[in-house]
């Protein structure tokens, strides 16, 4: 039998056996339903992120991408299954009794295996093979020939380097093949399977593709009695640990299962293990899967952060009020109301004011009383307070955001910043600045008549009088008097009535200037500041939700479907009874073992 194994490639070729020109060679399939929503949002992710998340953070997100593509142009009916372990683990032992047939080296030499060494059942998987750069020399049939056992139909087992070499392109050459198989059979030893290497650098790490992994303790035949089950036992434990035993009762979690490679114990049940495994055809999601819960995992401090973000409706109140203190708003309302105030005063108030006004206002040249300006500061718009509103408001839109976008909400808040100060410059100058006379109440021309009128009856009594003093009149003192002392006393009253009645005119005036003012400034901060920030929180929340269902938080119970459910890949396999297999389990065996000692060793 070693002979015909050794004799089929010179005589066919390993180019013949494994070329991607047969006329059966399998293509590529669509992912699932669950898988391909991840994916999708995966890729909407990070195109959504290019500009606002580093780069070094995606990659994994785009690796993840690219292998998915990749793994789909290629054949959805062959499933890759690496065999790694540490040196003197006996993993290529396995490997060549699974085969049936002695493909790879096996010696006391180490390292043994320098390079992967593929063995395939069926024919179409070239272009697999392809991708994991494993050359035609390297590539065999099993000992049945053809199409080889129809339980394994479909397999591609890859015999890998020792992960603990002391050469490091070995070391490199297994990272790279974990990378990019659909499944993988860590075979351990007693001696070494407790090794920290393996569970820190392997294990551990890879927790969550726990659906794709065996776990396999070799070299049973050397432990004495009950020996083998304590170190099963422990390794159940170790995996626990690790995160490889994920759960009890039929939850997903890594097959664990103790064989010897060279005695044969366990090897039939990790072969019928490893049939209805390649059947279900559904490896490659599985694992693509866990990569993207992976990626997901690695991904969330850039898009998940404690805490609740977005600009609220506070916020921006706030933002308004800051920019009208800025422009003076509350200033210029008050001087606009003192303004009219003084207008109705001077309307309403007495001739001889009016004119002793004018009489000192020719006096002094340029002492006359002009308007003053709308605005009490020298310059319509602070710049540093216009800076500082924008330096909350953006502090107060990014707090509770993960780093990357809480930096693109500041950023987008300068941006909008640049040239707002000028722009409130000519905003207010033009907002505040009544375009006419400001209006006046009904009642203005009425007391602008009547101390007309006052101002008249002064005249007329005083007229009177002279003319009782030359003569012209009839005498009496009294009438005269009278008539002029009203309109001496009515109109300061008149005067007083009216400043009293501008009171609520000229506040109500006041606050349109402040209102105008306010609304202009908070229109202009709105289209320069508070929309570009309106606009990064959207697009925080569109990559949120696109995170949401990559993670599976959002559609959890439909994506976390995918090779849950039992796992009929593995558990059914281990409630057989065929040999010492188990799908998760504590150290102490118990409820989560499921155990069929009929295969034991």
């Amino acid at each position: 039998m070693a002979r015909r194994a050794r004799q089929r490639p010179d005589a066919d070729g390993p180019e013949s056996l494994l070329a991607g020109g047969n006329a059966h060679t399998p293509i590529g399939s669509a992912y699932a339903g669950p898988l391909r929503a991840r994916l999708d949002a995966l890729g909407e992710l990070v195109g959504l992120s290019r500009t606002r998340v580093d780069a070094s953070v995606l990659a994994e997100a785009g690796q993840v991408l690219d292998e998915a593509s990749t793994r789909q142009r290629l054949s959805s009916r062959h499933t890759v299954v690496g065999i790694a372990g540490a040196t003197g683990s006996g993993k290529s032992t396995l490997f060549n009794a699974l085969a049936g047939v002695p493909i790879s080296e096996t010696g006391l030499r180490r390292p043994t295996t320098a390079a992967p060494i593929a063995c395939v059942w069926s024919d179409g998987a070239a272009g697999l093979l392809d991708r994991l750069a494993i050359p035609g020399r390297l590539r065999r049939k099993p000992l049945a020939g053809g199409d080889g056992d129809e339980e394994l139909h479909g397999l591609v087992l890859v015999d890998l380097p020792d992960h603990d070499s002391a050469v490091t392109a070995h070391r490199d050459q297994v990272d790279r093949v974990l990378g990019l198989v659909d499944a993988v059979i860590w075979v351990v030893d007693p001696e070494k399977y407790a090794d920290a290497a393996l569970h820190e650098r392997y294990l551990r790490p890879l927790a969550g593709h726990a659906e794709v992994t065996f776990v396999v303790l070799n070299q049973i035949d050397r432990l004495p009695g009950e020996a083998a089950e304590q170190v099963l036992d422990d390794l159940r434990r170790l995996l626990d640990e690790d995160g490889m035993a994920l759960g009890e009762y039929d939850e997903p979690g890594a097959t664990v299962l103790a064989v010897s490679a060279l005695g044969g114990q366990g090897v039939g049940d990790l072969r019928e293990l490893l049939g209805r495994f390649v059947q279900e055809r559904t490896a490659a999601e599985r694992r693509l899967s866990a990569d993207v819960a992976a990626a997901a995992r690695r991904l969330r401090p850039a898009y998940m952060a404690e805490g609740r973000s977005g600009l609220g409706e506070r916020s921006r109140e706030q933002f308004a009020d800051r920019l009208a203190w800025a422009v003076g708003a509350v200033a210029a309302g008050e001087t606009a109301e003192r303004e009219w105030r003084r207008n109705a005063g001077r309307a309403c108030g007495t001739p001889w004011l009016r004119l002793w006004r004018w009489y000192q206002s020719t006096r002094t040249p340029g002492a006359e009383v002009t308007e003053e300006p709308l605005v009490v500061e020298e310059e319509a718009t602070a710049r540093q307070r216009v800076e500082q509103a924008v330096r909350v408001v953006a502090d107060e839109a990014s707090d509770g955001l993960p780093a990357p976008w809480a930096q693109a909400v500041r950023e987008a808040a300068v941006r909008g910043s640049a040239g707002l100060p000028e722009a409130l410059d000519d905003l207010a100058g033009t907002a505040a600045a009544p375009s006419s006379r400001p209006p006046r109440p009904a009642w203005w021309p009425a007391a602008v008549l009547v101390q007309a009128s006052m101002t008249l009856l002064q005249i007329f009594g005083a007229l009177w009088l002279l003319g009782q003093i030359f003569g012209v009149v009839p005498p009496g003192l009294l009438p005269p008097a009278m008539v002029m002392l009203a309109g001496i006393v009515g109109g300061p009253v008149v005067e007083w009535a009216c400043a009293a009645a501008a009171r609520g005119p000229a506040r109500r005036y006041g606050q349109d200037v402040e209102r105008r003012l306010r609304e202009t400034a908070a229109g202009c901060g709105r289209a320069k500041v508070l929309d570009p920030i309106s606009a990064e929180l959207m697009r925080y929340r569109e990559v949120r939700e696109q995170y949401a269902a990559v993670s599976g938080t959002s559609s959890g119970a439909a994506v976390l479907t995918v090779g849950g459910g039992g796992a009929p890949g593995y558990g059914g396999a281990g409630r057989a009874g065929t040999g010492p297999v188990t799908r998760g389990g504590s150290g102490s065996g118990g409820a989560r073992r499921r155990t069929g000692r009929a295969g034991t060793a």
